[in-house]
């Protein structure tokens, strides 16, 4: 506290006692306030006062504090221009005037200067402000009708150019519909906002202080529990930049071919042991991390499965190209190249196990981004499976965004999953109360107009999904042969799959009462178009039969990673039999070679383990008893005989 607030406060406790003759004699400071206030000049380098203030008397040493604190004011703030004495100082001075003795009154013209010199600077410093606060409102009226000017600038070009939004436009709307946000691609910001940051962040292990990895990524964040990382040989270059796009390709150099050619010895040998030890020199190996993961979800080892997918997609990100993104759009990766392959089915994989783990959002993020890599020829179909995952996650927006943008070009309606998943989306949009009215009214026509075209274009998925949802048709639905079972048996085989495919994935959706009784009041309004000879019914059935001969060969490379039965079973027998790998499922028929294998041996080599190697991976191994593991000689075979068929 310093001096003159102390001797305010003091003041203020003795202000009610009565004053003596000789207490009314004061310089107006000591030697010692002086020399710890010093001077203190005013504007322009001069005192306020202007003069000194020396031998200055006053009748009264609380006008002092009250004075000093005007100019104070003044000085600082600047905002209080009428700052006048408080009444009871001016009262008191009035009464003290008429009871003072003749040493005040011989003093009274040296107080009657000194209040006006004070009153005259503090008019002067009045006058100042005054100026100083025009200035700013002038200068601040300038710079808000700069701003206006500015603002209406901005609203002509964006009137003029179309645009409502400021910002940039995108370069094409399949970059809009495919962007990847990042934040999105981490499953911890999902699960988060389900069960709150420290139900998350306690799960979490801190890290070793001697790990020290190479580069922050995007994709998976990497485990004290890993083997210390190492370049295993894998590398991306640009292949070349036209149109806008960028092709790039993961190489291998000659040690990670001779790892290549070991792991596919020890495919060959059906002992998932020797992908154990493979993965003992190169722990970063991905298709051996590939197989093996299979291994491990097949015994049911979820958790040791899903920790291999994140270490192969961590090696494959430390291997991108500097110009390589995640999030334009832009960047291609040809999936006839074996080596771009297994960044495809790690991405996918990873996306199962998001999906299994209750994060549909972050899986969306990945499934665009596995279409945005090859969006033209979709070598792992993920149009089968994106109306799903945003259905799931409850983003109807940008479903109905997806296809309107692409229906034009790619006949997304022409597929069972788009064809009902659509209107369930606006539907479900129709629930929402936080949407105008009208929003609301034109959200469920559009999905009354949608599902009953869904409905005459296939009638064969209208059963089965009651049967899914167990629920039982009225006599007028199941009785008629629209949608009897000759709607079912006639459908073209390569229909059913697509059908099968749907509804094994996607049936639970429709269990709720109100999509049920929104679906069967659609149903009847098609019947009575049917009984009336609507010729769109008649189209449609052409339709069938024309374009639905035979499903391409990513359909069925979709159907055997979906592993959904109803789908592998509706299978052609020319995919059943042939011999499908984890790491690489019907691989495409152009497929494009940058390197070739050496000719294979008589004697499969038994891979031994290295002696004294630091990078031990034994884990699958080490954590499953000893009884599990002659199964693992089957862990290949187990994965064909899943793409089998079942009988009946």
């Amino acid at each position: 506290m310093s001096r003159r607030a102390l001797r305010r406060l003091r003041g203020e406790q003795r202000g009610q006692e009565p004053l003596g003759p000789d207490a009314l004699k004061f310089v107006l400071l000591d030697d010692d306030d002086a020399e710890e206030e010093g001077p203190k000049p005013g504007l322009g380098g001069r005192r306020p006062g202007g003069a000194g203030k020396e031998g200055v008397r006053v009748n009264n040493r609380f006008e002092l504090i009250n004075t000093e604190d005007l100019e104070d004011d003044l000085v600082v703030n600047g905002e209080r221009s009428d700052c006048t004495l408080p009444d009871s100082v001016s009262s008191g001075n009035k009464g003290r005037a008429k009871h003072g003795n003749a040493e005040t009154k011989q003093d009274g013209g040296a107080t009657k200067a000194g209040s006006s010199e004070q009153s005259n600077a503090s008019g002067k410093l009045r006058k100042k402000k005054k100026k100083q606060k025009n200035k700013k409102s002038c200068t601040g009226e300038s710079s808000e009708n700069g701003l206006e000017d500015i603002d209406r600038i901005l609203e002509r070009i964006e009137d003029s150019s179309g645009f409502s939004h400021p910002g940039p436009p995108p370069l094409s709307s399949r970059k809009h519909v495919l962007y990847v946000e990042h934040r999105h691609l981490n499953p911890d910001t999902e699960l988060k906002r389900y069960f709150g940051a420290r139900a998350v962040l306690g799960e979490q292990r801190p890290r070793q202080r001697q790990r020290v990895y190479p580069k922050c990524t995007w994709l998976t964040t990497p485990k004290s529990t890993w083997p210390r990382y190492s370049k295993p040989g894998l590398s991306m270059r640009l292949l070349e930049s036209k149109k806008g796009l960028s092709f790039f390709a993961f190489d291998h150099n000659e040690e990670y071919q001779q790892a290549q050619h070991k792991f596919l010895v020890a495919v060959e040998s059906m002992e998932p042991n020797n992908i154990v030890v493979l993965l003992q020199t190169s722990p970063y190996h991905v298709d051996s991390l590939l197989q093996l993961s299979d291994a491990c979800r097949f015994q049911e080892d979820q958790e040791m499965a899903r920790d291999l997918i994140e270490r192969a997609l961590y090696s494959m990100e430390c291997a991108f190209h500097p110009l390589f993104s995640l999030t334009s759009g832009t960047c291609r990766l040809d999936y006839r190249r074996p080596e771009n392959r297994s960044f495809y089915l790690t991405l996918y994989k990873q996306m199962s196990f998001l999906e299994k783990r209750g994060c549909p959002r972050t899986a969306l993020e990945y499934c665009k981004l596995i279409l945005s890599l090859e969006p033209d020829e979709d070598p792992l179909c993920m149009l089968l499976l994106i109306d799903h995952l945003a259905l799931r996650a409850r983003n109807y927006e940008y479903l109905i965004r997806l296809f309107q943008e692409w229906e034009a070009h790619r006949n997304l309606s022409q597929l069972p999953n788009f064809a009902f998943s659509v209107p369930l989306a606006y539907f479900l949009l129709s629930q929402q109360t936080d949407l105008p009215e009208h929003e609301l009214s034109s959200a469920r026509q559009q999905a009354s107009l949608l599902i009953q075209q869904a409905l005459t274009m296939f009638p064969g998925v209208l059963m089965p999904l009651l049967e899914y949802c167990s629920v039982r048709p009225d006599a007028t639905v199941s009785n008629h042969r629209f949608f009897g079972p000759d709607a079912e048996i006639s459908q073209p085989p390569a229909l059913g799959q697509l059908v099968s495919l749907y509804l094994g994935r996607s049936h639970f959706l429709w269990k709720e009462p109100a999509i049920m009784s929104w679906l069967e009041e659609n149903v009847h309004e098609v019947l009575q178009a049917v009984d009336a000879g609507d010729p769109a019914v008649e189209a449609c059935e052409n339709r069938r039969k024309v374009l639905y001969q035979r499903a391409p060969r990513n359909i069925h490379r979709h159907v055997i990673l979906s592993e959904i039965k109803e789908a592998v079973a509706a299978l052609p027998s020319d995919v059943t039999t042939q011999s499908v790998m984890g790491f690489d499922p019907l691989p495409p028929l152009d497929t494009i070679y940058s390197y070739v294998r050496p000719e294979s041996r008589q004697q499969t080599p038994r891979l031994e383990p290295k002696m004294g190697s630091s990078h031990i991976c034994v884990e699958p191994v080490g954590k499953m008893p000893k009884k599990h593991v002659p199964h693992w000689e089957v862990t290949v075979a187990c994965f064909v005989e899943r793409c089998a068929p079942t009988k009946g």
